[in-house]
């Protein structure tokens, strides 16, 4: 690896420990930002779940008095039965075509988030239609540790509040991507060059998610909510203007 190649590793790991320690989520969203520059899909993406999962693990221990149950249950169920058939999709991903799907995700959601002042609150469902973006997100996260989007979204549309929300994001991110993670690992994705680099982004990982903790406190709900989108926001604009510039 280059000079430039180890700096966008720490910095991914930085940035993407940062927003799921201020968030409880968001850590492949923003890490795939920028280690997409440097490695390819094969390597980025369950480097992203280890990352994820570690700044996650080092989080959730302030928040799990918080976590309702009883409204992650419907998620985790149908994220599980979504992690295979996106485990399954990776070894068909172009990385160009990859990395301007990633862009465009990151343009999208954090978008439609961001214009989601008034919560919908969609009563149709239930917990059917959890189980169902879960299953969603499930597959998103086995093929690219993008298993927050869809139950973000949905969260906000539901209307529930601050805590409420952080425990179903981190709950249901955190068990799929470990189970993304195991599943990679046993169909041979998980090499030795993906667990050194994990071993190198572990400390930048780490301090981003204990500055995002503190940072969380800090901020409004409103504040440090416009925050993540906005950060996430960019980096969607520099992914699809590296895919389409590559031509």
């Amino acid at each position: 690896m280059t000079a430039i190649a180890y700096v966008l590793l720490f910095s991914g790991a930085l940035a993407g420990g940062f927003v799921s320690g201020l968030a409880g989520f968001g850590t492949a969203l923003m890490a795939l930002g920028i280690w997409l520059y440097a490695l390819p899909p094969s390597v980025a993406v369950p480097l992203v779940l280890i990352s994820s999962i570690v700044a996650q693990t080092s989080t959730l221990p302030s928040i799990w008095r918080t976590i309702d149950f009883r409204l992650v249950w419907p998620f985790l169920i149908g994220g599980l039965a979504g992690v295979p058939l996106g485990t399954l999709m990776i070894a068909h991903a172009d990385p160009r075509v990859f990395k301007l799907s990633i862009g465009v995700l990151l343009l999208v959601f954090p978008a439609a988030l961001y214009f989601d002042r008034a919560p919908l609150v969609p009563r149709f469902g239930g917990r059917a239609a959890d189980g169902m973006v879960g299953f969603a997100g499930g597959i998103l996260g086995g093929l690219a540790g993008l298993s927050g989007p869809l139950p973000i979204l949905w969260a906000n549309l539901r209307g529930w509040g601050k805590d409420e929300r952080r425990g179903i994001f981190q709950t249901f991110n955190w068990t799929i991507l470990t189970a993304s993670l195991v599943l990679q690992a046993g169909a041979g994705f998980v090499g030795t060059e993906v667990l050194w680099l994990a071993a190198l982004a572990f400390p930048a990982t780490l301090l981003g998610a204990w500055i995002g903790a503190r940072t969380y406190h800090a901020l409004s709900d409103q504040n440090f909510r416009d925050v993540v989108l906005g950060l996430l926001f960019l980096s969607g604009i520099g992914l699809v203007w590296s895919s389409v510039g590559a031509h």
